[in-house]
């Protein structure tokens, strides 16, 4: 059993250990802890001074480089998409600055913003599922084949890109009967937002992904979220492809489980579909319409940085400009000698 002298005893080495301490360190060991601090300090404050030197280096080679792009850019551009009608569907909200970015690289290869519009999170939500469903089977009978569409949300995904693409037979420059009033019940369904109205019928399509958070193992429920989105918004980019002479992807830095990683992982995907990464750079919004011409003359790719990326930038592609015609509606492009394509790939 511990007595009380025992604690006494204790109580007494501590001091004692204490007061040696003191001595030392206020004595012969003094200079040498001293020292040693000292450099200690110095040492991890020339780190820091150099480590903030590389980064500031780091920075004005970027900043460097993205001027030299911005400025090369109208002339790398001109002519890449000679008079098409670009349709932009986001898939979330973008921010405003890379929106405006992107659509200026757009117009700068000879293109136009035919529509703008942003799918909700009704879209992708699986508690309005039942919702989906429901203006999915009014609105079949607006596909030309709607055996074809596998599950709702292939229809409302078809029938969304047809509302954008679709043109009257007898002027192609002119939206098709159905066309406004599809768009008008998807809006009144909360699945879209239109914000900018639909000029023409478009040629092609620009997909625009939202930023993700980083999503760890400490957030497996946002990381499911994304992962169950993105195989519906598979559905909207392939009837995209398919509907029109070529649709892109573009997003910041992908995510795992997001849309662009899902097409990129995926051989199938990544066989037929094309995706561009670092939106947020003018180098990433060059290469959205200069990956838009290559899948319109056939060349498809995953463009930019990141797991999966093919290429840092799209293989360049002369296309002629567009023709269209009053024959039943169709579309009759000259991609600059490119192979027709397959059927049910539009692109």
């Amino acid at each position: 059993m511990i007595d009380f002298r025992y604690h006494i005893v204790s109580l007494i080495s501590v001091f004692l250990a204490l007061a040696v301490g003191i001595i030392l360190g206020a004595g012969p060991l003094k200079e040498s802890i001293g020292d040693q601090l000292t450099g200690q300090v110095d040492a991890l404050r020339s780190d820091k001074d150099a480590l903030r030197t590389e980064l500031d280096g780091a920075h004005t080679a970027l900043t460097d480089t993205e001027s030299f792009v911005a400025a090369t850019a109208p002339s790398l551009l001109e002519g890449v998409l000679p008079g098409r009608r670009v349709a932009i569907i986001q898939l979330g909200t973008i921010d405003d600055a890379v929106y405006d970015s992107a659509a200026q690289q757009i117009l700068a290869a000879g293109a136009t913003v035919s529509a703008r519009v942003q799918v909700t999170d009704a879209w992708t939500d699986p508690a309005q599922a039942d919702t989906r469903q429901s203006y999915a089977t009014s609105l079949t009978e607006y596909l030309d084949n709607p055996a074809a569409a596998e599950g709702f949300d292939t229809t409302l995904a078809q029938v969304l890109v047809n509302s954008l693409a679709d043109a009257d037979p007898a002027n192609p420059d002119v939206f098709s009967s159905d066309a406004g009033l599809v768009r008008l019940i998807l809006v009144d369904g909360k699945l879209i937002e239109v914000l900018t109205d639909p000029q023409a019928p478009a040629d092609a399509f620009v997909i625009l992904t939202p930023k993700q958070a980083e999503s760890g193992a400490e957030k497996t429920a946002e990381a499911t979220a994304i992962a169950a989105a993105a195989e519906i918004e598979v559905k909207l980019v392939v009837a995209a492809q398919a509907g029109s002479e070529g649709a892109v992807v573009a997003g910041t830095a992908p995510v795992e489980g997001d849309l662009i990683s899902v097409i990129r992982a995926d051989s199938a995907l990544a066989s037929t579909l094309t995706t561009v990464t670092d939106l947020s750079s003018i180098t990433g919004a060059v290469n959205v319409p200069l990956a838009l011409a290559a899948r319109i003359g056939g060349q498809v790719g995953q463009f930019g940085f990141g797991a999966g990326a093919t290429a840092p930038a799209p293989p360049a592609v002369a296309l002629e400009p567009i023709t269209r015609v009053p024959s039943g509606g169709d579309v009759a492009p000259d991609a600059g000698g490119a192979e027709p394509p397959a059927e049910g790939d539009a692109g």
